[in-house]
């Protein structure tokens, strides 16, 4: 791959920043330690500017290209996202440098992004080959903890006047180093949601003086399984997942007097949302009622839009792309996970870009493992796009 010279001159240096980080992980709004390095190592680096604290643990920086557009600040500014925490996973690969913190691991390669993010901005503060500003931003969070929420809160478009934004996430199964990216949506919506149904405990000898809510949340899960199959046009994308069921006893002869079901609704679409919405409500509540109980929906307050790209910066990133691999972008479908960098999407044009991982094991899995080997190309894809998004005039 045509990567830059002087990321390959860096990848042993840069596998091993990313060991570390991958051995002390830490979960959202927790990191610390991470961040502290990340900052560290900006200012080594020599950025211009290096702000910690910035979204509760997050850490922006800037550096300043040597045309009139950074030395002068008449340019634009274009700004990378790279986040940096942790999933409560216990992992499971038995490598040498696995998580040292117990039930936590970075199995979603948060430590391959932040370290990326890392050697571009080693490379761009060196060379300072562009005309302009780029800002990098280290956000925390970003499982399902509203960091990127907490960036944009504290200012972060306006206080360092990003004109663009473009983030990345490797992705098992697409080849090693290869990108992906689509013009408009990438990645769906996602939001949390809890059933709490209630009934009337009792003694498992004797039924029928209870309300049985195990039997209501069954059947509620069952009849839940028609919204998608036969509310939702065929032709539109969602998916509804029912991931935990949870009474408020563990004991083999009491009917529990609650159960609450968890799980999760994904779109791409508000008005499929709107339609799964109601569906959901009624289906909820006339269950319930069928069987003497009652049953509330309520969402969660951290859900998130869809990933929408831009469709120009969409184009600028996959060129950035091919000039670093040397061939075109691959062809994918829009995928159902979600990312609160969309949240960045929606008050700034930018793109979120796929760098294959290779044949990993799944994302949030505890035998993923990250693949070193794509560093220099991440790496390398980031200084590309800076430099051709801010070109220094001949």
């Amino acid at each position: 791959m045509p990567i830059k010279n002087r990321f390959s001159q860096m990848s042993t240096e840069m596998t091993g920043w990313r060991r570390d980080f991958h051995a002390h992980p830490e979960l959202r709004f927790e990191e610390t330690r991470t961040a502290g390095l990340v900052a560290s190592r900006l200012r080594e680096f020599g950025c211009d500017e290096v702000v910690e604290g910035f979204g509760q643990t997050g850490v922006v920086a800037v550096i300043q290209g040597r045309g009139p557009g950074g030395t002068q600040g008449r340019g634009r500014t274009i700004g990378f996202r790279a986040d940096m925490d942790a999933l409560p996973i216990e992992e499971a690969t038995g490598l040498p440098y696995a998580s040292q913190n117990a039930g936590k691991m970075h199995a979603c390669g948060h430590d391959g992004h932040t370290t990326m993010l890392l050697g571009a901005a080693q490379y761009l503060a060196e060379t300072r080959h562009f005309d302009g500003r780029v800002v990098l931003c280290f956000q925390p969070a970003e499982e399902g903890g509203g960091g990127a929420r907490a960036m944009l809160d504290d200012g972060l478009m306006e206080r360092f006047e990003i004109d663009e934004i473009y983030g990345m996430h490797n992705w098992p199964g697409i080849e090693a180093g290869q990108f992906a990216v689509l013009e408009g949506p990438q990645m769906s919506a996602a939001e949390a949601f809890r059933i709490v149904v209630k009934g009337k405990g009792g003694h498992g000898a004797m039924p029928h003086l209870s309300i049985d809510t195990s039997l209501v949340a069954s059947h509620i899960i069952v009849a839940m399984q028609s919204v998608v199959a036969r509310a939702v046009n065929p032709l539109q994308a969602a998916v509804i997942s029912l991931c935990g069921l949870r009474s408020d006893t563990d004991i083999y002869n009491v009917i529990p007097d609650s159960v609450t079901i968890k799980g999760t609704l994904r779109y791409f679409d508000g008005e499929v949302r709107k339609v799964m919405g109601a569906r959901m409500e009624a289906i909820i509540a006339h269950t319930a009622e069928a069987y003497g109980g009652s049953a509330v929906l309520e969402f969660a307050n951290d859900g998130v839009p869809p990933t929408v790209n831009d469709a120009e910066a969409a184009r600028h990133a996959a060129a950035a792309a091919r000039a670093v691999t040397g061939r075109a972008t691959v062809a994918i479908d829009p995928v159902m996970p979600a990312e609160d960098f969309s949240e960045m999407l929606q008050v700034r044009p930018g793109a979120y870009v796929f760098i294959g991982n290779g044949d990993s094991a799944d994302l949030h899995n505890p035998k993923y493992s990250f693949n070193d080997e794509i560093l220099p190309v991440g790496a390398s894809f980031f200084a590309e796009l800076a430099e051709s998004r801010l070109p220094l005039a001949e």
